[in-house]
């Protein structure tokens, strides 16, 4: 096995949030003065970077740190709702008895995490990085190889976000790319070293 460690995002990679974002949005939007957006453009901007998302609906990079901050809030008091993407939970069960080692990095709350998971599984994970902001996982991602004590070419970085493509390359870490979660796959392909169609895929990678 070339991999040692799986560094998994956590929402849209393992759990699947974006409903809930999806349907949260439009309040979100109104309180921190961002522009609405139906639901067909909303569709649209998921091939966007989160810097261009965050551009066109008018949200200035001060205020983003407030709007985590309430959006972690509202996510905690749903968590009960989200679920783990179907099949996702044989996949991270056959990783953990295949000997890899896992960790999640999120900019999502640890108590959320941990909730959606659920105590069997997240008791698989050898580390949790979260809580970070939104643009500040190459740090959290160099932190977890160090202390696990993983070289870098021995980690891959599971997402399914741009931003999660720009911190493992700022990292010195492979990526690999979801293909069900917030952001088009056409967006990330031509950014990753594998793209999984299914969770199934990611267990098959590491055999």
């Amino acid at each position: 096995m070339r991999y040692q460690l799986a560094i998994f995002d956590f929402d849209g990679t393992l759990a699947d949030s974006y409903p809930w974002f999806a349907s949260r949005y439009n309040a979100v939007a109104e309180r921190f003065g961002c522009r609405r957006l139906d639901a067909d453009e909303l569709e649209r901007m998921r091939g966007l970077h989160s810097r261009q998302f965050l551009a066109q609906v008018g949200l200035p990079l001060w205020r983003l740190p407030a709007l985590l901050k309430h959006v972690r809030r509202a996510i905690a008091e749903d968590a009960s709702g989200i679920r783990l993407f179907a099949g996702m939970a044989g996949t991270l069960s056959e990783l953990h008895a295949a000997g890899l080692r896992m960790a999640v990095v999120s900019s999502n709350s640890e108590e959320v995490v941990r909730k959606v998971l659920g105590e069997e599984l997240a008791g698989r994970f050898s580390h949790f990085a979260c809580g970070g902001s939104l643009f500040g996982k190459a740090a959290h991602f160099r932190r977890t190889i160090r202390r696990l004590q993983v070289e870098p070419a021995r980690a891959l970085c599971i997402g399914d976000e741009l931003r999660d493509v720009d911190a493992a390359r700022e990292a010195g870490l492979d990526f690999a790319a979801v293909a069900w979660g917030y952001t088009r796959a056409e967006s990330l392909a031509p950014h990753a070293k594998y793209l999984f169609a299914s969770p199934a895929d990611i267990a098959a990678a590491f055999a």
